[in-house]
């Protein structure tokens, strides 16, 4: 009789949780190709058909296991293997953990908000650090950072993890002045009512416009340390 019961105990376990009937499966599999290892993370992005676990690894939405979607913050367990193009790693099994999160809705993420400057942008993403980075899909519209320019980052703290994930990134001060007038130009760089920098590589002008001294202008400026000045113009019209 008890040998009958806990048959049936063991049974109920398994079907409560879906992950523990593929861990023998993926014991096989790791054991037949010894270059893939199981990690454990946190769902940190989405980006369309694809998505990031621990803000490196990729994966493709169509390889997780059972119906449900994954959703960001939560804990998965992943088979990776090393990817020789990106030389990073690229999950082609993602199991979610059940009891983790909350599945009665989307989960709600406290955001917070950091003020940081600028040290460099590339091509694709803006560095407030040597290590601290963020993608450029992420800034306001219409704002292109540059280095020395001050940003608001809201963020969030992923559950039960030290990981941050930037969810926008915007000047944390933006303003806009009309009718003054442009001061001085050193090569591709100038200032406009004497205390607005603004360089060529990156202003906004209106088709076949080329500032000129003395010329009246619209400005939008943003927050920004750029050698004696303090506020960088994004954005220039002739009045």
């Amino acid at each position: 009789m008890l040998r009958l019961l806990r048959q049936a105990m063991n049974f109920f376990r398994r079907r409560m949780d879906p992950t523990q009937e593929q861990q023998p499966q993926q014991m096989e599999l790791l054991k037949a190709n010894s270059h893939l290892k199981i990690i454990r993370g946190v769902v940190t992005s989405f980006y369309g058909d694809y998505g990031l676990i621990n803000g490196s690894i990729y994966f493709s939405c169509d390889v997780r296991e059972g119906n449900r979607p994954v959703k960001i913050g939560q804990r998965v367990t992943a088979i990776v293997e090393g990817d020789t193009i990106s030389l990073g790693f690229k999950a082609f099994k993602v199991n979610r953990l059940y009891d983790t999160v909350d599945d009665s809705g989307p989960l709600e993420l406290e955001t917070r908000v950091l003020t940081a400057c600028v040290m460099s942008v590339s091509t694709d993403a803006v560095y407030i650090s040597k290590k601290t980075y963020f993608s450029l899909d992420i800034v306001s519209e219409g704002f292109m950072p540059y280095k020395g320019d001050w940003l608001a980052v809201e963020y969030s703290l992923l559950p039960g993890t030290s990981d941050v994930m930037a969810q926008s990134v915007k000047p944390m001060d933006c303003r806009r002045v009309e009718e003054v007038c442009v001061t001085s130009l050193h090569g591709r760089s100038g200032v406009v009512d004497n205390n607005i920098f603004f360089t060529l590589d990156s202003l906004n002008l209106p088709d076949g416009y080329s500032p000129q001294i003395d010329d009246l202008v619209n400005v939008v400026m943003v927050e920004s340390i750029q050698f004696c000045y303090v506020w960088r113009a994004i954005s220039m019209s002739p009045v």
